[in-house]
């Protein structure tokens, strides 16, 4: 499979791409600084660009299986649009193409996710740290559910840099249900596996212990 990661230098997306090395998929992964991944492989391919430039993205992208995207950015009070700006790239460069996979990771909070994170995170941290990001990941979101692609919207609850498991929970109806945590590489294989098995494609799944 030819899979196309967006954020792969750290966290999920450098999990996913450990991942699908191991398995001898082909992994593109488009880096603003090439030098901060520390993996080699005869079936990785760099190209050194970034998520709001659509040139750069059309060239990660094309004549892919996947496209997964897992950027991040550092917590703060400051408006955001790199999710939305970027994710119209990534689907302006899809297309009409219906036969690519695009799973997007946003996270606990997005969304219909909202008031499931418990007391501290939705009263506190989400309000005063993370409200700027989470505004623009709505609307990444909203862009992605009103697109034609074939899409997968995956919330994490609390990551940690723990070890993968392969034992969690995938939930979908989120009445009742308070997020724990979940390791960085237990998200990554469950990207991993949709993309060989799809079962939660057009679903926005809440992934946790």
């Amino acid at each position: 499979m030819k899979i196309t990661i967006i954020g792969a230098s750290h966290g999920i997306g450098n999990q996913l791409l450990k991942l699908a090395l191991a398995e001898s998929h082909e992994v593109t992964a488009l880096l603003r600084k090439p030098e901060n991944l520390k993996v080699t492989d005869a079936n990785l391919h760099i190209i050194k660009g970034d998520i709001l430039d659509p040139s750069s993205v059309t060239s990660a992208t094309t004549d892919q299986d996947a496209i997964c995207v897992c950027i991040g950015i550092p917590p703060g009070r400051k408006p955001v649009t790199v999710f939305s700006q970027g994710i119209n790239n990534v689907l302006s460069a899809i297309g009409n193409n219906t036969e690519q996979k695009l799973i997007v990771v946003t996270g606990i909070g997005a969304g219909d996710s909202k008031g499931h994170g418990g007391f501290l995170y939705d009263r506190v941290i989400n309000p005063l740290l993370l409200k700027e990001i989470y505004k623009d990941k709505n609307r990444e979101e909203a862009i992605i559910k009103e697109s034609h692609v074939n899409w997968m919207i995956v919330r994490p609850g609390f990551l940690t840099n723990g070890p993968g498991t392969g034992n969690y929970r995938v939930i979908d109806d989120l009445a009742g249900i308070t997020a724990g945590k979940i390791s960085r590489a237990d998200v990554a294989d469950f990207m991993l596996k949709q993309l060989k098995e799809p079962t939660h494609f057009g679903r926005t799944p809440l992934l946790t212990y």
